[in-house]
Parts: C-alpha cells; sequence; structure tokens
C-alpha cells in the first residue's frame, strides 16, 4: 500500500501548478506564501527573489510545510496534501539545468522571462506526508513518513 499511495502523492504533485508554503518568521511569526512549483517524486522545486521574506525566513529557520489543493466546493470530494518538510536554496549547476527543464515544461512562460540574477531556487525535501482524499469517507487521511 505504501508504495502506491506514493505513487498517488507523486501524481497529484505532478497535476497541480501552485502550493500554499508556510514559513516562520525570525520572530515567530507564521507566514503564507502562494507559490507555483514543479516535482521531482515528492520533492518540490519553486523559484523567487533572493530577497523575499520567505527566502530570509528559510534562511533562518528551513523547516516548512505547505498544502497543494482545489477549490472543490464538495467537501465529500475533497482531496489533498499536507506536507511538512525542510527547505534549501538550491546551489548545484546541473540540478538547477535539470529542474529549470521541467519548469519550462510544466510552465511555458517562463521560458520568455529575462534572467534575472536575483533569482534563486528553493527545494523542499518532504519528512512527513498526508494525503487526504474525503471521497474514501469524510475525513480520511493517510500519513506517509520519509
Amino acid at each position: 500500500m505504501a508504495e502506491e499511495l506514493k505513487d498517488k502523492i507523486h501524481e497529484y504533485l505532478s497535476n497541480h501548478y501552485y502550493l500554499n508554503l508556510a514559513t516562520v518568521s525570525p520572530q515567530g511569526r507564521p507566514m503564507a506564501h502562494t507559490m507555483a512549483y514543479v516535482s521531482e517524486g515528492a520533492v518540490v522545486y519553486m523559484t523567487t527573489n533572493k530577497n523575499t521574506r520567505k527566502v530570509q525566513n528559510i534562511l533562518q529557520n528551513p523547516y516548512v510545510a505547505y498544502t497543494v489543493d482545489e477549490d472543490d466546493p464538495d467537501w465529500f470530494d475533497m482531496q489533498a496534501l499536507q506536507i511538512e518538510g525542510k527547505a534549501s536554496i538550491v546551489t548545484d549547476e546541473k540540478e538547477l539545468r535539470e529542474v529549470g527543464e521541467i519548469l519550462v515544461a510544466k510552465f511555458p512562460v517562463a521560458a520568455d522571462m529575462p534572467p534575472d540574477p536575483d533569482s534563486i531556487m528553493i527545494k523542499i525535501e518532504p519528512e512527513v506526508i498526508y494525503y487526504i482524499d474525503y471521497s474514501v469517507k469524510f475525513g480520511y487521511r493517510e500519513q506517509v513518513n520519509l
């Protein structure tokens, strides 16, 4: 069952475009950030300006959480992911190129954007994933520890 659940999680991530990232400020205040992302398995990547609050928060505390979900008004059909993990800034040139290709494939508009020297890539490696599927039963949630 664990492999089947991991496959569902990977598919869910690959078929969605935005996540809601939670970070904590150095003052201990939570912040939420809507971000476009790409995924490789259960690992997600997103680009942003290096001077954003989310980057400053991650540099102080790399532990983050995020959700990926849908705006379905039917509570009994709700599906979502809740993920807790550790964020880092990608510096490896090979990884940056490989993820850049995935990014352009998922978001073709990215190919037309001019290079930005202040842009960086964030990588989030999951530690705990909750797969929510209320179509199974209301309140249904499975946990995967990585």
